[in-house]
């Protein structure tokens, strides 16, 4: 089974980013002039080829600020690029469309130097203008571009840099064409994190203006796939971007994102040959992979977290006692067994285990009937209640099997007398519904896309969050103002510390049932070379290629 090792930003490199220069080394030695070459392992890697990638879901949209959900930020990764990226399997920090960037002792200033000679996938040439209007786009409800009488909003957006007075991005200047400053009116400690995340790849002006609030559905960036074509709840095709920047890559002609919604028909097409690479392989069929001549297991590190989410604006779940009935009222174990193949581990907070300011003196809620049975007593539930629990149509890396997963919850609250009307509904609608509140309960995760507690906590339990990315609906003065100052600090020892105690208060409130950390899995054929999951779920596929045995 292939495996990556989780590789956060280190706490040392966290306090080190606003005292040096920073920038991240790359290799481009591709031999641009050959059309194959030894990997190394007695295959030939060929440059051609389109790669079939299956997944469970369709993409939200395709404006990678416009959406909170892993499948377009999956498909978004490859015609976007970002001013830095992230390495192949880590979040440590290398160039992306920026070759370096320097930060001022105070943290207050950030000089970009960007790459030169890179042009968007319309011809056009990308430069600190591009930048500074991408930026504003996102910051700004007024922009021309914001499209905000469309729909569009910007949610990771505002959680992880502010909006309006709340807005850590004081202003962004244009020094020449290759260099742009980004002003900051306090200090960010996740601010070049926040920058790479995927979500804030850069759109070409010129498709801003052509398309307008189109744009969602004619994506134009500089990455090493160009958009072809989209047919919803289908496939997204991508071809190659003959003009990209780095020498000899991508090795693919183009990559086909296919939707198949079903886990067992996604492998029946994996073993015919019909589809290269399937995302969301069950648990449960791991062993018959990793038995077949000709494909192998692709494992991402615990880099999420699934969870039961309440909408504490809508009776019972106002009431924290209900909600932390719930969370006595789970077999988390039992879950893990029985939906995940011991591919996961019980969660306790809304963060991963590994993440600074991840609190571990927090015990997590017993199972425990009978005290949750007291707890609903106590709310004047004690004989029960109904409600509808909002099941996730598709496996998601953190949760491979909803509807099992939604049945086992269903079972379990029985017995206290709770009747769980499960729904489902189509992915994007799923999505749009509980944004707006529409729900009781819910199952969801997220997976993190920078490594930092920011985004997790940030995004999906501050007040900012509402609405869009925080859809639990909470609420919480103390929190949101932890949260804040945790966002605005550069220690990480005092980052680390706002972050235990803001997860103090939600652990109490319990707004969410955390079930897992799940470890993903994929599975491919033994034809794909240079395949590595990245702990964000959205890797980059240029050095990808297909072999010839």
């Amino acid at each position: 089974m292939k495996k990556t090792k989780m590789n956060l930003i280190s706490v040392s490199c966290l306090g080190l980013l606003l005292l040096a220069a920073c920038g991240g080394d790359e290799d481009t030695s591709s031999d641009g002039n050959s059309d194959t070459n030894d990997n190394g392992n007695g295959t030939e890697q060929a440059d051609g080829g389109t790669l079939i990638f299956a997944r469970g879901g369709d993409s939200q949209g395709l404006d990678p600020g416009a959406v909170t959900d892993g499948e377009s930020s999956r498909v978004t990764k490859q015609i976007y690029e970002t001013l830095i990226e992230f390495d192949e399997d880590s979040f440590e920090l290398t160039e992306g469309l920026a070759t370096s960037w320097e930060p001022s002792e105070d943290g207050l200033n950030y000089v970009f130097t960007l790459r030169e000679g890179v042009t968007f996938h319309d011809g056009t040439p990308f430069n600190a203008d591009a930048v500074k209007l991408n930026f504003e786009r996102w910051a700004d409800e007024n922009h021309e571009y914001a499209f905000k009488e469309d729909g569009y909003t910007y949610s990771v957006y505002g959680t992880l840099f502010g909006l309006g007075d709340e807005h850590v991005i004081d202003e962004i200047n244009v020094i020449n064409d290759y260099e742009v400053e980004f002003v900051l009116n306090e200090p960010l400690g996740a601010f070049l994190q926040n920058v790479a995340a995927s979500y804030f790849g850069i759109i070409s002006p010129a498709a801003l203006e052509e398309h307008g609030a189109n744009i969602d559905e004619n994506p134009v960036g500089t990455g090493p796939f160009e958009f072809v074509s989209w047919q919803r709840d289908s496939s997204i095709v991508l071809e190659k971007n003959e003009n990209y920047w780095e020498e000899g890559l991508p090795h693919l002609n183009g990559v086909t994102f296919s939707v198949i919604g079903d886990n067992s028909a996604r492998l029946s097409s994996l073993l015919s040959g019909d589809i290269d690479i399937m995302d969301g392989l069950s648990p449960d069929d791991i062993s018959q992979i990793e038995g077949a001549d000709g494909y192998e297991v692709f494992e991402r590190v615990p880099n999420n977290v699934g969870y039961l989410g309440f909408n504490t604006e809508v009776e019972p779940f106002d009431d924290p006692l209900v909600r932390q009935a719930f969370n006595h009222a789970i077999n988390k174990e039992d879950l893990i067994t029985a939906v995940y193949g011991g591919q996961a581990t019980t969660a306790v907070n809304a963060i991963p285990e590994d993440y600074l300011g991840h609190n571990d003196e927090i015990e997590d809620y017993e199972y425990d009937l009978d005290l949750a049975q007291e707890l609903l007593a106590e709310a004047g539930l004690e004989d029960g209640f109904e409600f509808d629990l909002w099941t996730m149509p598709v496996p998601r890396p953190y949760m491979p099997n909803p509807m099992r997963a939604a049945e086992l919850i269903q079972a379990e609250l029985s017995e206290l007398g709770i009747t769980a009307n499960i729904v489902e509904k189509e992915w994007a609608v799923y999505l749009e519904e509980i944004e707006l509140g529409y729900h009781d309960v819910f199952m969801l995760g997220w997976s993190g896309v920078n490594g930092d507690a920011d985004y997790f906590l940030g995004t999906i339990l501050h007040t900012d969050g509402i609405p869009g990315s925080n859809q639990t609906f909470y609420s919480n003065e103390e929190v949101d103002a932890l949260l804040d100052e945790a966002k605005r600090t550069v220690d990480p020892d005092e980052r680390a510390s706002l972050y235990e105690e803001a997860q103090v208060l939600i652990h109490e409130d319990a707004p969410m049932v955390p079930l897992v950390h799940s470890r993903p899995v994929l599975a491919g054929s033994s034809s794909i070379s240079g395949y590595v999951p990245h702990p964000s779920t959205s890797e980059n596929l240029k050095h990808v290629s297909l072999t010839n045995e």
